[in-house]
């Protein structure tokens, strides 16, 4: 692919200056408009050593505002990324609703360097090339907008460009040892730069080549392709923000219309009524419908209703096991901290099912430099301008370290699905999007557990009102948990979706029999230690 591209091509500074005046100003337009739409943007340079990476970013956003963009330059992985699975320090960098960030080098450089370099084979290169594309899909489905450049010079273009830098005593020190390395085994990272460039190329994160060897011809082609990606964005969220309006006044319309008929059926039929009795009775038709409904709601696949709820611990097997369980605890932690291993434990479940008692119990025993418990409420405003995942990235554990998420990244298809926060089309897709980000976490050597606590109505009923009349507790009980127990059928549907869909053979669900809360701290206490037992090879 590369070696096909004309590099040739130039402008003369004249021709340049006639092109900024024309673009300049739109892309400054635009930049104004992206940001009053909350569209988010990312912009990637890749390409070869001495390709003018950094002159043409200067080109580019010289028109731009500059409190409305921020510049990454990439270098290697510092200690503290090495400790994250490698796409943590991108997701952590994810530009906010309306801002542009732009990157010198970006997700894409370790991948080529440790290719090349032997430290990745076939499989590796193959798994990361996998969470790339993954990653761009799940940020352009959220409304991110990726532009991705590879700036393309000939490997005697490069060599000369490297000999330049090195003459000039301010310069020199751009070039090192793996820049002329490069420009010696130019074909090996071309062919690896054209799988690269032709496996990640896609409608929603596609490649632009640029042809670098001239850096006015360079700068037109960058800025206006950034123009016209911008252009046809805006113009996308017009036509839908328009489309939705339409749509909510047709189905405004509706609502109107269905009201005038039934109010014209109910009078009908209440005159009908009064003139036949006995058709106050339940409609037949009714009743054969709840009989199918009921038999539809059996046939779709549950995990909740076989759990068994009846298991118990007595006091004193409880605290006999506990101490043990945490003694252990205590010495695994301190090995998973020798040895590097991340842990994250999410716990989910219904309201007053216990996630706080058994967050305490396994974490009272342990370093308290070595974890760390995030309360998860509802998203901030800061939170809410980024991708639901990204306040999530940000609290991933190093290696070597516990984080206990009480609540999580389930909020989407759970709190979120039935309440109505998001549309249908993102809750759907999050399955994919949950099950991608866990597969990278265990990828890289984390330990994944994820706790659902379990308790039937009464039990919750039970413990509510408990709540309400001990004035200790009484701050743990809203009107906001009340309400949600209307809402029960409905988060049992979501639930049981949610472990099927997300419990995998690296991350799964556990189920945690919890109307006996010794019962259930025991069994989370019992599973994180076999975990990590397994994971050090002590069983």
């Amino acid at each position: 692919m590369l070696e096909k591209i004309d590099l040739d091509k130039k402008l003369s500074k004249k021709e340049f200056g006639v092109v900024m005046d024309e673009l300049a100003p739109r892309l400054s337009f635009l930049q104004r408009e992206c940001r009053a739409a909350g569209i988010p943007i990312m912009i990637v340079f890749e390409g070869w050593g001495a390709s003018g990476k950094g002159t043409l970013i200067n080109k580019l956003i010289a028109p731009l505002d500059p409190r409305g963009f921020k510049v990454f330059t990439i270098q290697k992985v510092s200690e503290e990324e090495a400790m994250r699975p490698f796409l943590w320090r991108f997701w952590t960098r994810l530009p906010a609703n309306g801002r542009i960030h732009i990157f010198d080098r970006s997700w894409y450089r370790s991948m080529i360097t440790e290719c090349l370099e032997g430290k990745k084979g076939d499989a590796e290169k193959g798994r990361a090339l996998e969470d790339i594309i993954h990653y761009e899909q799940e940020l352009s489905e959220d409304g991110m907008v990726i532009i991705k450049f590879f700036l393309h010079i000939s490997q005697k273009e490069q060599k000369l460009r490297f000999k330049s830098l090195e003459k000039n005593d301010t310069t020199k020190w751009r070039v090192n040892k793996q820049d002329w390395k490069q420009n010696e085994e130019y074909d090996n990272y071309r062919i690896l730069f054209d799988d690269m460039i032709a496996k990640t190329d896609t409608e929603y994160a596609p490649w632009t080549i640029i042809e670098s060897t001239n850096k006015e011809y360079a700068a037109s082609k960058i800025i206006a392709t950034v123009v016209e990606r911008l252009q046809e964005v805006i113009e996308s969220t017009k036509s839908e923000k328009e489309e939705l309006k339409t749509k909510e006044l047709k189905k405004e319309g509706l609502k109107k219309e269905e009201a005038k008929t039934k109010e014209s059926k109910t009078g009908i039929v209440t005159k009908e009524k009064e003139e036949h009795p006995d058709t106050n009775k339940e409609n037949p038709s009714a009743v054969e419908n709840k009989a199918f409904k009921a038999i539809e709601q059996s046939l779709k696949l549950d995990v909740l209703s076989g759990v068994d709820l009846s298991h118990t611990l007595d006091k004193e097997k409880y605290k006999k096991k506990l101490e043990e369980l945490q003694n252990k605890l205590a010495i695994l932690h301190y090995e998973m901290y020798q040895k590097r291993i991340p842990v994250v434990l999410a716990f989910e479940g219904w309201d007053a099912a216990g996630k706080g008692g058994a967050i305490k119990r396994l974490t009272e025993n342990i370093d308290p430099r070595g974890y760390e418990v995030i309360p998860v409420a509802a998203p901030n405003d800061i939170e809410r301008a980024h991708h639901y995942l990204w306040r999530f990235w940000n609290a991933i554990p190093k290696a070597g370290h516990l984080a206990v998420f009480d609540r999580t990244w389930y909020g989407r298809v759970l709190v979120e699905r039935i309440e109505g926060f998001c549309s249908e089309n993102e809750w759907k897709r999050s399955y994919n999007e949950i099950n991608n980000m866990e597969e990278h976490l265990t990828n890289f050597g984390c330990i994944v557990l994820k706790f659902w606590l379990h308790i039937d109505q009464v039990e919750q009923e039970k413990r509510f009102l408990e709540r309400q009349e001990n004035p200790q507790k009484q701050w743990k009980i809203t009107e906001e948990d009340w309400r949600n127990r209307e809402k029960w059928d409905d988060y049992v549907e979501a639930v049981n979706e949610m472990v099927i869909r997300t419990s995998t053979t690296a991350a799964p669900w556990v189920i945690v029999e919890a109307n006996d809360k010794y019962y259930a701290r025991i069994k989370v206490l019992e599973t994180v230690v076999r975990a990590l037992e397994e994971k050090m090879g002590k069983v």
